[in-house]
């Protein structure tokens, strides 16, 4: 009875932002993950409870990484759905989540998707921060940058973004790349690495030969 009423409540959720207008992401997301997130971003704005959702999703994730036992319990395809609902359900009580949060659980517990928690996690993240006018970028380089050229890099990355937006920086380093950089401002990829240009060449000669 408990699997089935939890079950319930999984369609719920999924159903909830199809029942009513549904509030658009201001951020294109695509896949499985995608059509999760956008459905918990929908719902979550009509109750005013984007905030709380989005710290239940960093804390589900968080607790997956530290407890092996409910991962593997979860990922286990011997343990049976009703098992697995009652379970999560549980989890879901006692780290106190959001109604949303635990119905998003529920919705991929009924359809057998826990290995997308994080990655419906990191969507809404990426949801999240497009509401609030962030844009997230990355900058890969071969050798870590120096301050100077760091404060350049990130007046230029500025520079690409419209009224209100802010940037959120990440620097990485990767020696593959020899010389130059890659840099990714939201959905846009630019890979300007010495690297890249290399294997060009090489395909051109090769192309010639």
């Amino acid at each position: 009875m408990a699997g089935r009423n939890l079950s319930v409540l999984a369609r719920q959720f999924s159903s909830s932002a199809t029942n009513h207008a549904v509030v658009r992401t201001p951020v294109a997301v695509h896949g499985i993950e995608g059509r999760y997130a956008s459905a918990l971003y929908s719902a979550a704005s009509k109750q005013k409870a984007l905030d709380a959702v989005e710290k239940d999703l960093a804390a589900i994730t968080a607790q997956l990484k530290k407890d092996a036992r409910l991962a593997d319990f979860l990922m286990d395809p011997s343990v049976q759905k009703n098992v697995k609902l009652d379970g999560i359900g549980g989890v879901a009580d006692k780290m106190k989540l959001n109604p949303l949060s635990k119905n998003l659980l529920l919705a991929l517990a009924d359809n057998n998707r826990f290995t997308f928690i994080p990655a419906v996690a990191s969507t809404f993240s990426t949801i999240m921060a497009a509401h609030r006018g962030e844009v997230t970028c990355a900058v890969t380089t071969a050798k870590p940058l120096d301050d100077a050229m760091a404060k350049e890099v990130t007046a230029a990355l500025n520079g690409f973004l419209k009224k209100g937006e802010k940037a959120l920086i990440t620097f990485a380093v990767d020696p593959a790349l020899v010389g130059g950089m890659v840099v990714s401002i939201g959905d846009k990829f630019c890979d300007m690495s010495m690297a890249t240009k290399l294997n060009k060449y090489s395909e051109l000669l090769k192309a010639a030969a």
